[in-house]
């Protein structure tokens, strides 16, 4: 005859097993990644909108769709793949109103002692999507001179 256990022992074996606090928040995590977006309007049918509502147009800013760190990785790409060689730095970046204009520095001969490296800046011009648009060396000097050329 099986023995018969106490009431706290078979209330224990039922109960499912509480799940850690960071299992329980990776499983939502994964389940709104993999869900559509929901507006609250799920349920109800599409319809024309420009027969009940008159049409607004909003003036949104201007937002460039290419951010400054990626315009000067591109523009550093353009200028290795058209030198041949690897940029040194970037000396300058501005958002223009049609993309970027970026200044990179690139060591055209390396001499010994270093300071005596021929350098190179070009200028760069970059649309809004890294495409390029023109690029042009802008000066040469010895890296040792760069601050007082004039």
């Amino acid at each position: 005859m099986p023995r018969e256990r106490p009431r706290e022992e078979r209330h224990r074996e039922e109960r499912p097993r509480a799940r850690p606090r960071e299992e329980r928040a990776r499983e939502e995590r994964d389940r709104r990644e993999h869900e559509p977006e929901r507006d609250g309007r799920e349920h109800e049918p599409e319809r024309d909108r420009s027969e009940d509502e008159p049409e607004r147009k909003r003036p949104r800013p201007r937002r460039p769709a290419l951010v400054a760190r990626d315009a000067a990785r591109s523009a550093a790409r353009h200028v290795q793949g058209l030198t041949g060689r690897p940029p040194e730095g970037i000396t300058s970046l501005e958002h223009t109103e049609d993309g970027w204009t970026i200044g990179i520095e690139v060591v055209e001969t390396h001499r010994i002692p270093d300071s005596t490296d021929i350098l190179a800046e070009y200028q760069v011009e970059l649309d809004d999507r890294g495409e390029l648009v023109s690029y042009r060396r802008a000066d040469r000097y010895y890296r040792g001179r760069a601050e007082n050329r004039t």
